[in-house]
């Protein structure tokens, strides 16, 4: 009683300065959960014991910081003895992030024998985010988003996706994922909306226990996890999905009522199921950052809520806390981080904590507390017995049984939100065209966190086991008789009974994918398509791609039936399965996908009067007809427009978007911080484009703005490189001859040589069009308008 009673005065003194909005702040108002099952035991908290008392300050400082495989080398853990190492979004093994799960197992393998050598001869656990199947490694399975799984509404799935999940992810040596993502996203401008099951807090909570029994399995006392199961990690504690105007990593200004009853309803179940792991949120709960805040990480989620295991950080999360940096902060060690997640920090923050522990700055019992919550997970890992449990088994990797519950899934997921006249299924011996910039594009259809960190580059190749959904629909309308041709722009000899129009959002991770509005813009011109599509007299099914509900009802208006297939993954056979009709006149799975988020019936956030709930789904059993529906978006799209800005630091602001060729490939890179550009390769002649609702910039053309570009030049070809804005376009092949290669340089454009040209900067969509030939390739950090004096020349205009 006494030690609660400590406890809660505690709470009260941290709330004071850690919570200073949430006056009403009240552990008693969250779940108080069971024990995890089985997490430890007796005999498990007395080796730990054993193992903490004969080690060095240094090894227990090295216990608590993790560090990614871009930035160490096996070889460091000699004189830095860490505990835990990524791979983030954008790592693999030795600079390959196409790498086969062999060469995952050899690079875990280097680490952990290294750390078997070295310190207090701990081996140390290796994380990924597979946040939808292992979705790091080219050839694994990869499941629709969470969103689409939403959809599903089968935690029975969801146990066996994060089986085979975990499953891939020992298969390559692997044992730690960076999930389930607990989030329960409010606002859908947030761009980590797909991350989130649904806004019902109920079926996140089932999933958090399906998934987390599915990744470990039920814990067993004294008993280390199977070799085919890894550890999960429930994130982003908490209210990841809250933040004011769905910004990330931004704040989350509501009651703690609300944090309670929807934002922490994942978290109950998983520490009940005994999920080894937590993650702090990047964002705020009403002014203080996460991973500062030791009211919620040690008051409630260790106190409350009895949680056992580790609580890690997410990227650099730490530096981001009022008086700390990335190399130096105390204050989340001291709130109840227990790893702290500091990719190419993890040297300087290493020597500032050893600092901090030897001055007292923090207490010797929370660092034996840290590193026992550590090795409580290490011990169920099995890698703290006298011969260390070993994963690596690559033939567990995308084999026929996996596949079938991604397809599965897949089906499972789709929404059917419109069939009038019974267009759907495809009949047995139709004509199809299969058309729209995701007909073939595997980069679409599984978005981020695939491959890549923002999946723009993925592609077929990549997932040979898998098949892009033209080419699945493709082949099952020829299996039914049928004929098919795939032709993203609809240009087909014949005129065909039905078209499939596949579009939809181009893929994106984090910062990304925030937008203003749910407003959908497009980029190919797919409401030209259906309509010329219609105008000759085609049936046209309508396949969307999103991570997210969008405001788009003049493209469900002009199609004869339309399908929410959320961001479906590598398995396209699964929508063939629900779309096409077999020889016998029927599809091999009905439409049970119901919607998972109320679908907006204007580009206003957060959703206040939907045009159709959550729970929403039409199916082939039950025709329904769906009439018009309002075109009007209830607020000014292009008053939320950016009008001079449209790159920063890699990132397309709001309300840009960032258009590319299928013959120029995109991947995030580094110039001067982490992933703080774009690089682009020209495979052929092609474009990209960054584009938008029209903006003025009549009033900045002629007040001697110019647009610049901060990039580097990493590759010249022959032919020319041409530059457009609003609609005229520049040859600058000879400026870029003048920068320096392979370096960061800048190149600015007056505005006023573009007018010259014929720009129209009243109404200028297209701030940003280059085009290049085959062999170009340049990393664009920021695009944005600028006033530099004196004002550049002009380069010639483009013939």
């Amino acid at each position: 009683m006494a030690m609660k009673k400590a406890r809660w005065l505690m709470g009260l003194i941290v709330l004071a300065v850690a919570v200073p909005q949430a006056a009403q702040a009240d552990p008693q108002a969250w779940p108080a959960t069971r024990s995890p099952a089985a997490l430890t035991d007796p005999a498990t908290e007395a080796r730990i014991t054993a193992l903490i008392q004969r080690m060095t300050l240094r090894q227990k400082v090295g216990q608590l910081i993790q560090a990614d495989i871009t930035a160490i080398q096996p070889s460091d853990l000699k004189r830095y003895p860490l505990g835990s190492i990524l791979a983030g979004g954008n790592g693999g093994p030795y600079g390959n992030e196409r790498a086969d799960a062999a060469t995952w197992v050899k690079l875990v393998s280097e680490f952990r024998a290294m750390s078997r050598r070295s310190g207090a001869g701990i081996p140390i656990l290796f994380g990924v985010d597979a946040v939808h199947g292992h979705s790091n490694l080219p050839g694994a399975t990869i499941f629709p988003h969470n969103i689409g799984l939403g959809a599903a509404h089968d935690p029975e799935l969801l146990q066996r996706i994060g089986a085979v999940t975990a499953a891939e992810l020992s298969g390559s040596g692997i044992d730690w994922t960076f999930a389930p993502t607990l989030a329960v996203p409010q606002d859908l401008r947030w761009g980590r909306s797909y991350e989130g099951y649904s806004a019902q807090p109920s079926l996140i909570a089932a999933y958090a226990r399906a998934l987390t029994l599915g990744l470990q399995g039920p814990l067993q006392a004294g008993t280390p996890l199977p070799a085919n199961k890894v550890a999960a990690t429930a994130k982003h504690f908490v209210a990841d999905g809250g933040t004011e105007g769905g910004k990330d990593q931004g704040d989350a200004r509501i009651s703690e009522a609300e944090l309670v009853a929807v934002h922490a309803a994942g978290y109950a179940p998983a520490v009940e199921s005994g999920v080894l792991a937590v993650m702090a949120s990047f964002s705020s709960w009403n002014g203080a950052k996460a991973h500062g805040n030791q009211y919620l990480l040690t008051d409630v989620l260790k106190g409350r809520m009895g949680f056992e295991g580790l609580v890690v950080g997410d990227w650099n999360g730490h530096g981001q806390i009022p008086g700390c940096t990335p190399t130096d902060c105390p204050h989340t060690i001291n709130a109840g981080l227990d790893l702290v997640m500091a990719p190419d920090s993890w040297k300087g923050l290493f020597d500032s904590t050893l600092r901090h522990a030897r001055r007292g700055t923090i207490k010797p019992a929370r660092i034996d507390d840290a590193v026992r919550r550590v090795l409580r997970v290490k011990a169920q890992l099995g890698l703290l017995d006298a011969a260390p449990m070993e994963r690596g088994d690559p033939s567990r990797i995308g084999v026929p049984d996996h596949l079938e519950v991604a397809r599965e899934a897949v089906a499972k997921s789709l929404v059917l939100l419109k069939n009038n006249d019974g267009v759907l299924p495809v009949r047995p011996g139709a004509r199809v065209l299969i058309a729209g910039p995701g007909a073939d594009n595997m980069a679409m259809q599984s978005g981020g966190w695939t491959v890549t960190w923002q999946g723009t580059d993925t592609s077929a190749a990549d997932f040979p086991k898998g098949q892009t959904i033209g080419r699945a629909i493709a082949a099952a309308v020829r299996d039914a008789g049928g004929e098919a041709v795939i032709a993203s722009d609809g240009a087909a000899p014949g005129k065909p009974d039905v078209a499939i129009v596949v579009f939809g959002e181009q893929p994106y991770a984090e910062f990304q994918g925030d937008v203003p509005d749910l407003a959908f813009r497009t980029l190919a011109g797919e409401a030209e398509l259906i309509a010329r599509l219609k105008a000759q007299g085609t049936k046209v099914v309508s396949v969307f791609l999103s991570g997210r509900p969008l405001f788009v009802p003049k493209l469900i208006n002009a199609s004869d039936a339309f399908v929410a297939a959320w961001l479906p993954g590598s398995q396209g056979q699964g929508v063939a399965d629900v779309l096409v009709a077999r020889r016998d006149g029927t599809p091999a799975r009905d439409f049970t996908g119901r919607l998972p988020f109320a679908w907006p019936a204007d580009a206003r956030s957060p959703v206040a009067s939907p045009v159709l709930p959550v729970g929403h789904g039409l199916n082939y059993r039950t025709a329904v007809t769906v009439g018009s529906l309002s075109e009007d978006p209830k607020m000014d799209l292009a008053a939320v427009a950016s009008e001079d800005s449209y790159m920063l630091r890699g990132k397309i602001l709001d309300p840009w978007r960032l258009g590319v060729d299928s013959v120029v490939t995109a991947r995030a890179v580094d110039i001067s911080a982490q992933e703080d550009a774009r690089q682009f390769r020209w495979t052929a002649p092609g474009a990209i484009a960054i584009d938008g609702p029209p903006v003025s910039l009549s009033r900045q053309g002629t007040g001697g703005f110019a647009l610049q570009l901060d990039w580097r030049i990493d590759a010249l070809a022959t032919g020319p490189v041409r530059l457009s804005l609003g609609g005229a376009t520049l040859d600058i092949s000879a400026a870029l001859r003048a920068l320096p290669q392979g370096q960061p340089a800048k190149l600015e454009i007056p505005l006023a040589c573009f007018a010259a040209a014929g720009a129209d900067l009243a109404h200028v969509g297209t701030p940003l069009r280059l085009a290049a030939p085959r062999g170009f390739a340049m990393s664009l950090r920021t695009a944005r308008l600028s006033q530099p004096l004196p004002l550049p020349a002009c380069p010639p205009a483009a013939p």
